[in-house]
């Protein structure tokens, strides 16, 4: 097995794994996957994110956008805020008990990966940051082919 045949074997494995923690979450609390992915855009965008672009990075249709809002606004979650400038567009806001959710999900995990980086050195895990921009790119690229 060729190194780089070793790795897309880890990747394979450690998205197995990701999967795992995100299913065991969610039924912890009750949530759908999609639930956390929505949550997940939403706090890492740093523009307001509209119900459309949602859908478009979610790659769900209109329908199953509103059903997912509905349930996320249903929790407390993520609350619509109108667009100041363009009063027919709505904004997706995460609201505190979301924001809760969220640390509680990604905390555990960002200390238990920093663990996992302790022994490397700055210059090591600078690499291995190239090296996983470089997976999420060709990742990305190989979904659009695929749509």
């Amino acid at each position: 097995m060729t190194s780089a045949d070793a790795l897309i074997d880890l990747l394979r494995r450690f998205n197995v794994e990701a999967d795992r923690f995100i299913d065991v979450f969610t039924r912890a609390h009750g949530l759908h996957r999609t639930d956390m992915n929505a949550i997940a855009h939403i706090w890492r965008s740093t523009e307001p994110l509209t119900p459309g672009e949602l859908a478009k990075r979610l790659s769900l249709s209109p329908a199953a956008t509103t059903a997912l809002i509905g349930r996320l606004e249903r929790a407390g979650h993520v609350g619509r805020v109108g667009d100041t400038e363009d009063r027919r567009r709505v904004h997706l806001e995460m609201l505190p008990s979301a924001r809760a959710l969220a640390l509680a999900f990604f905390t555990p995990l960002g200390e238990q990966l920093r663990g996992a980086f302790a022994e490397f050195s700055d210059a090591e895990l600078a690499v291995t940051e190239r090296v996983l921009a470089r997976v999420l790119t060709a990742t990305t690229n190989a979904a659009d082919k695929v749509t």
